[in-house]
């Protein structure tokens, strides 16, 4: 009994300790059509921090599909519902800047160059951050 108590409580601490990157991503939907701003820019966010994950392991694969969903998660945030007032007048500048770094985190992965990937992933982290909701967010 006491094994199975242990047991049962390392599988609920292995649960907990998922990341937010860990959440599988719904398929955004063929047609760029308007979704909730708030929804768009928390999966720009998961998809940077899978991108960050990716390449810490040398998971350039992975890199190149968290990239290639960023670049698809820009082209939606462009046509988003609900966007704040602070954003409403940069919002097609910023998500065509983040498409842009998108598509050369994509370049940068399929080429393996760290360096390039480096400083790409920094530059998405601070686009992402600057398009959040709050001050909180």
């Amino acid at each position: 009994m006491h094994k199975l108590w242990i047991l049962g409580s390392l599988l609920m601490a292995l649960a907990a300790c998922q990341g937010v990157s860990d959440k599988p991503l719904s398929p955004l939907p063929d047609k760029v059509t308007g979704m909730p701003y708030g929804r768009l820019l928390e999966r720009a966010r998961v998809q940077a921090s899978q991108a960050v994950d990716a390449h810490f392991i040398d998971n350039w694969t992975g890199l190149i599909e968290a990239a290639q969903g960023l670049e698809q998660t820009a082209q939606f945030l462009a046509k988003a519902d609900d966007v704040p007032v602070k954003h409403k007048d940069t919002l097609a500048t910023a998500s065509n800047d983040l498409g842009k770094l998108a598509a050369g985190l994509k370049q940068a992965a399929e080429a393996k160059d760290v360096k390039k990937t480096n400083s790409i992933m920094t530059s998405i982290q601070a686009k992402v951050r600057e398009m959040r909701l709050g001050d909180g967010m």
